[in-house]
């Protein structure tokens, strides 16, 4: 992955900092560098590598992510992979001027998310953002995978899986005439892309992709994962009248940022995942 240098640097230093802003002394257990020492010598925790080093010294630990750091993130060219900072194309309210209004360049405008309509918050602070806007768009690839950035997302096709979604998502003649044959035929959704069904075509993985069957109705509204997490909990992808919170729908027109990047590109970035940790902290500006 081509990661800038800087960034790279930053995180080993920011990891360093903020064990190092902790005063190693006297009741040395009670501090945050006190109990990582400890962690090391009973071997609670190994870190080799960024992600590693993410995870155990501050998701893990909770550490408080400064909106500092974050502001750095918005600013810096590969920061969730190769791709340009996202302030370039997110750096103010003004649709005229940044994509969707959406403004990347202060915490007030991270917070209040896309100000064209419909004018939409990209998480909600507190929470986990992972599924919301912000955390779709950094995470999931746009499917087919490996489909062009600039392909059209209002083509018939989709239309019909919108109109099919809003109207209830129901079993009828015109699902299994006009929509599930989508789902299985190539170049439906892109040019040169195989049929959806090609990678998700059962509830069994190997060989399909999260346990997703897209070959019936059954198959589709049981949803992703139900063998991994359990039928009662698997991870819907259709949401009857609600194409929006929909994961089919969500794949099929929503980009991964930065604009262009390559689908094996990391998905959990640990810029990334700093950002969602910040995110369910409560997204503070200080």
């Amino acid at each position: 992955m081509k990661t800038s240098s800087a960034l790279v640097g930053t995180l080993t230093t920011m990891i360093a900092a903020l064990f190092a802003a902790t005063a190693f002394g006297g009741d040395d257990k009670l501090s945050a560098n006190g109990r990582y020492r400890e962690a090391l010598r009973s071997g609670e925790i190994s870190i080799e590598g960024d992600h590693a080093a993410v995870t155990e010294l501050i998701l893990k630990r909770n550490l408080p992510i400064p909106y500092s750091y974050v502001a750095q993130l918005m600013a810096t060219p590969n920061a969730f992979g190769s791709g340009p900072a996202c302030v370039v194309c997110h750096a103010s309210s003004n649709p005229e001027t940044s994509y969707r209004g959406l403004d990347l360049s202060t915490c007030d405008g991270i917070k209040t998310g896309s100000t064209e309509a419909p004018a939409r918050p990209i998480f909600v602070a507190g929470q986990d953002a992972k599924r919301e806007i912000l955390g779709r768009r950094l995470r999931n690839n746009r499917m087919p995978l490996g489909v062009s950035f600039d392909v059209d997302t209002s083509t018939d096709a989709i239309k019909a899986v919108e109109d099919w979604i809003k109207a209830g998502a129901v079993n009828d003649d015109n699902f299994k005439n006009h929509v599930l044959p989508l789902f299985n035929e190539e170049e439906v959704f892109g040019e040169g892309t195989p049929a959806c069904a090609a990678c998700h075509m059962s509830n069994e993985e190997p060989p399909s992709f999260h346990e997703l069957n897209l070959t019936s109705y059954e198959g589709i509204m049981l949803g992703a994962d139900s063998v991994a997490k359990g039928v009662d909990k698997a991870t819907k992808v259709i949401i009857p009248g609600h194409p929006e919170l929909s994961g089919v729908f969500q794949h099929l027109t929503e980009d991964r940022m930065p604009p262009g990047i390559d689908p094996s590109e990391d998905r959990d970035h640990p810029n990334t995942q700093i950002l969602l940790a910040w995110v369910k902290q409560g997204a503070q500006c200080r």
